[in-house]
């Protein structure tokens, strides 16, 4: 039986688009679990940390009514739970603890390619199918415009073809699918990505130390996601060019190589892609014995 008091409850999408990326991050922070086969509770070994494997439209509620102490799941969901739980009264639901940089999409207006209505201005009076009618209906009541919001679940996409309505909102990450049925990409009313959601009652101390830790083991997952640890001999002339080639790097170690006056050795952490055309570029100004390797993980 879970502890309510030591242990801490995370809300994850249980199958989609985010389940793999949030499992992943969460065993990259250290966290062993077991899960029993068609089990939708995986307790953790050397953490106090139970996940929860849920429906991604649950989870701001979980996270709301302390079911859970946390919850990983897309902005999107998250910005249609909230304004549909205003109607509960005041006070916020939950809070935002962190992004995640992951599950990137977008949140836009499509239009039948061969429709009259082409841009938000037009929708007055229109019929807009989406699955996120809280989100929609609260950009278009900002945005001065009268329209009626038609929620539609599943295949938001076929609604104009069905002559159900006259423009789409839905969620878009490459525009493929609204091409294919000749739909054209509008306006964008939100982008969205993975986020981590934190309840609004008090958590006990002994809980807040592990989330603590947990935030800050994730934020140095994400620091490594794209850094690389750079090692080479150079020129001590050409240290300011090394650090203008290297983006997103911090202040670089300098040491002496036995009987070199005129090089050094480089070592530097970079923390953005590392392409080809850097490292020709590092040996046109004379470095040499470039080596590359990925960081697993950094505390700042």
């Amino acid at each position: 039986m879970i502890d309510k008091e030591t242990r801490i409850k995370i809300a994850i999408q249980k199958s989609g688009r985010l389940t793999d990326h949030s499992l992943d991050l969460l065993q990259r922070c250290g966290l062993k679990y077991t899960r029993a086969r068609d089990q939708l509770i995986c307790f953790g070994e050397n953490m106090p940390l139970d996940i929860l494997l849920v429906r991604d439209d649950d989870i701001p509620a979980l996270v709301r009514d302390d079911v859970c102490d946390l919850g990983v799941v897309g902005l999107n969901i998250v910005e249609e739970a909230r304004l549909g739980f205003q109607d509960n009264g005041p006070g916020e639901p939950f809070s935002i603890l962190q992004r995640l940089d992951y599950g990137h999409c977008r949140l836009c207006f499509g239009y039948p390619e061969d429709g009259p209505v082409q841009t938000v201005a037009e929708l007055a009076g229109q019929r807009v199918a989406t699955s996120y009618p809280n989100v929609v209906a609260d950009y278009l009541r900002r945005e001065g415009i009268a329209a009626d919001v038609v929620e539609f679940s599943g295949a938001v996409e076929i609604a104009p073809s069905l002559g159900r309505a006259d423009a789409i909102c839905d969620l878009v990450s490459t525009g493929t699918t609204m091409k294919a049925h000749k739909l054209r990409e509008g306006e964008t009313i939100l982008d969205s990505e993975a986020v981590i959601l934190r309840t609004p009652v008090d958590i006990p101390p002994a809980k807040q130390e592990w989330i603590d830790r947990l935030l800050q083991r994730i934020e140095g997952v994400m620091q490594v996601r794209e850094s690389k640890y750079i090692m080479m001999h150079a020129p001590k002339s050409a240290l300011g060019q090394i650090s203008e080639l290297l983006p997103g790097s911090e202040a670089p170690t300098v040491l002496p190589l036995e009987g070199r006056d005129d090089k050094v050795a480089v070592h530097v952490v970079c923390r953005e892609t590392v392409f080809w055309e850097t490292l020709e570029n590092l040996k046109s100004i004379g470095a040499s014995s470039v080596l590359v390797v990925p960081v697993e993980k950094m505390l700042a």
